[in-house]
């Protein structure tokens, strides 16, 4: 009998080889189709258009085999040099976090974080290390993208702070731990 292929929200989230996390790509730069991996289905499904004029502004996606407070896996914008198509696996360096708090539409409040990397091959951002690094007209262009996507439907979207690559990493940590919890009690 042939092995199984894990599905994509089921492999490491750690490259051991490079010591890069591994971020599969749900919606490319510059998209107004907003992408979202379903696991029971092994596809990607459409979740919405965004309106003219609004799209992307970088690769979206989700660290595999994490969970996060939403119970979703943890979202990852990708700063890269070029798009890449859905269901690409891109070896990435987290630089930051961009803390957040999103309201539904029903008024429930969850912690909806938005981890920053650059791709491990990427050029233009080779030199950032931090979310600092990055010009402070990017991560505000970044902030105002996720503010704007919400409220076109209905939900608000609050950032609450900047942070560089260690409290990333803790994010990391903690994802990875919910999702082997998870695992477990099924």
């Amino acid at each position: 009998m042939p092995s199984r292929t894990p599905k994509l929200s089921d492999l490491p989230p750690i490259d051991d080889d490079s010591e890069c996390i591994n971020v599969v790509i749900e919606t490319s730069r510059d998209s107004r189709t907003k992408l979202a991996y379903d696991p029971e289905r092994g596809a990607f499904v459409v979740r919405l258009v965004l309106p003219q004029g609004m799209n992307f502004p970088f690769d979206f996606g989700f660290i595999p085999s994490t969970l996060a407070d939403d119970g979703d896996p943890l979202d990852v914008l990708l700063l890269m040099d070029e798009p890449v198509p859905a269901g690409t696996i891109v070896p990435s360096r987290l630089i930051g976090v961009i803390e957040a708090v999103q309201t539904e539409k029903d008024g429930t409040k969850d912690t909806n974080d938005r981890l920053i990397a650059v791709a491990a091959t990427h050029e233009l951002f080779s030199d950032v290390d931090q979310l600092s690094d990055v010009p402070s007209s990017v991560t505000d262009q970044i902030e105002h993208f996720f503010i704007s996507y919400n409220e076109q439907h209905g939900k608000r979207f609050e950032p609450k702070g900047h942070h560089g690559r260690k409290r990333a990493e803790n994010l990391l940590a903690k994802g990875r731990r919910a999702y082997k919890r998870s695992k477990k009690r099924k």
